[in-house]
């Protein structure tokens, strides 16, 4: 695409009413795209199931609960390892040697608190060495009959067979009760973790947003899409005010499609504020409840979930 063809739909889009964007962040959202035309081609992102928020009030006593790790997710076709958006990762040979001929989804993972080092690693365009730091952490086994544990099963009969040093499935810890899974909260709070997931076992597998699939945090959160900026004012003139975004489809579903742009402008470093995320970028936000109208309350920047762009 031309700078020319990049301005021109910019300046039509419904994002840019009432927006002002300074010169060089507008150069720095160009140029990124520029860069992104000779970036690999994408594939279709794969469906995928994903989590609603944890309520203590329901009743999860005989779920299954295991850790909510802080990694990149993946999801491994048979042949490709893809992330959400649907690229493919520059992964080595060797990583995914002996990995099984059906699907897998789970999380590229370092370790508690090494996100950003867990990207810096799958996001470069080469396969490279730092992969041997870096495990493939399976939560689910798609398109395999059978409840949960069931799914679990299929890889655990092909790994006895077929032994794969990367790869590894994540340990299901039944649910006693509420108060188990509040206890194990903190307990994984305070060793550095993020949260949980709790699934319920019984179910076949399905994907997009389900009740039957929950993550537990001490917070919640949301993702989105940068789409725009607004400008700073006092200590911030010449900055980024806040970043526009887009929520995500399939959470706050009672919202209408021109409600889904929110504001987010706390959390931002001076670093951020001076070179912001990406147009396109995949962050991720924290927020305390909704509005009466159905927004999220105190959105707050929490971080990139791939430095890459749409």
């Amino acid at each position: 695409m031309k700078l020319i063809e990049i301005v021109e739909s910019f300046m039509k889009s419904r994002i840019w009413t009432g927006l002002v964007v300074l010169p060089g962040l507008f150069c720095f959202w160009a140029a990124a795209l520029l860069a992104n035309d000779t970036a690999p081609i994408s594939g279709e992102p794969p469906k995928l199931l994903l989590l609603k928020h944890y309520n203590e009030k329901q009743d999860i006593t005989g779920w299954l609960m295991s850790e909510k790790l802080d990694g990149v997710r993946a999801y491994w076709d048979g042949k490709y390892l893809i992330s959400r958006q649907g690229k493919r990762f520059a992964v080595p040979a060797w990583f995914t040697q002996n990995f099984p001929p059906f699907a897998l989804d789970g999380e590229l993972w370092l370790g508690r608190g090494k996100f950003s080092e867990t990207v810096a690693i799958v996001n470069r365009l080469e396969p490279h060495d730092g992969w041997r730091e870096l495990g493939y952490y399976i939560f689910e086994v798609p398109n395999q009959s059978g409840g949960f544990l069931a799914r679990l099963s299929v890889l655990e009969d092909y790994l006895g067979r077929f032994p794969a040093p990367y790869l590894h499935i994540i340990e299901q810890v039944p649910v006693r009760n509420n108060d188990h899974v509040k206890q194990s909260l903190q307990n994984v709070i305070h060793s550095g973790g993020e949260g949980l997931v709790v699934r319920n076992p019984k179910v076949l597998y399905a994907v997009g947003r389900s009740d039957q699939a929950l993550k537990v945090k001490l917070k919640q959160d949301a993702e989105c899409t940068v789409r725009g900026y607004t400008l700073g004012n006092g200590k911030y003139t010449g900055q980024v005010g806040a970043l526009l975004c887009r929520l995500t489809d399939g959470e706050f579903n009672q919202l209408s499609a021109d409600q889904r742009i929110i504001k987010i402008g706390s959390g931002l470093s001076d670093a951020e504020r001076k070179l912001p995320p990406q147009i396109g970028a995949l962050i991720t936000f924290q927020y305390s409840g909704l509005t009466k109208t159905g927004l999220p309350r105190f959105p707050v920047f929490l971080r990139i979930r791939e430095d890459r762009v749409d």
